[in-house]
């Protein structure tokens, strides 16, 4: 992207205070919000997006997991066990983006995210639930961060869609814990995927810069909002955003069954 054609600074402002604001509300990386706009909204090529994004999330993650840590909603063995899974699975989903049936791990995750969304209805964390560590449950969350990681890579997902409602239903934790140790896993892994979109010429900084500061900014009050909203109304409106994510990535898909089909 040349000088003369990126993006003006008030709309990646308003793209990354969006972003940020998801971010911390949900505890993900708010790259499902970044990449399309700066994609549809902004112009800029999808593989330059998606690097950029990466990035942007860096500064949103960090002060997201440090409003979340300031309140004691963050697990740290959790998020390290995450993050060491993480980092080893995306560099494998990346490098089988070639070779998997992509098509065929879409239907899969979209299958995932529908189940999921059932789930957030009937199933309510409490509020001071918290992850039981042990040698089991560390080993498992290596392989969970692993899985997301691949997941990430092969469909371009951010990894906290599939990390928060994992640690939410089959290790116990609460949802504030949850996107806490969410935010924080994202940080190595941010810090990882930006140095590889660098070496590769695949992200635009001055975008990413202005879109994670923004974002930064908005963070801490999406961790706010979460703290301040009852569990089953928290699982209520993450539902929404999963429907919205679930309702693009379905359209995105029959609109390539499509495009095979003529």
């Amino acid at each position: 992207m040349t000088e003369n054609h990126r993006p003006a600074v008030l709309p990646l402002i308003l793209v990354g205070m969006l972003g940020g604001l998801l971010s911390g509300l949900f505890g993900i990386g708010g790259g499902l919000v970044i990449v399309p706009a700066l994609v549809l909204l902004l112009g800029m090529p999808q593989r330059l997006a998606a690097g950029t994004s990466v990035a942007a999330i860096l500064p949103a993650a960090a002060v997201g997991a440090v409003s979340y840590a300031i309140q004691g909603h963050v697990d740290w063995v959790a998020a390290l066990l995450l993050a060491a899974g993480i980092i080893v699975g995306s560099q494998v989903g990346s490098a089988l983006l070639a070779k998997l049936p992509v098509r065929t791990l879409h239907w899969f995750f979209l299958a995932f995210l529908l189940v999921v969304i059932v789930s957030l209805w009937f199933v309510v964390p409490q509020r001071d639930s918290e992850i039981g560590m042990t040698w089991l449950a560390g080993a498992l969350l290596v392989v969970t961060g692993f899985v997301t990681g691949v997941l990430s890579g092969v469909l371009g997902v951010g990894g906290g869609i599939i990390v928060v409602p994992v640690l939410m239903f089959f290790f116990g934790a609460s949802d504030l814990v949850a996107k806490g140790t969410s935010l924080t896993m994202m940080i190595p892994g941010s810090i990882s995927g930006t140095l590889a979109n660098w070496r590769r010429k695949n992200v635009d900084l001055r975008t990413a810069a202005v879109v994670g500061i923004a974002a930064s900014v908005m963070s801490p009050l999406g961790a706010l909002i979460a703290a301040g909203i009852d569990p089953f109304w928290s699982n209520v409106v993450f539902s929404i955003f999963l429907v919205f994510v679930f309702l693009q990535m379905l359209l995105r898909r029959l609109k390539d069954v499509r495009a095979r089909r003529a």
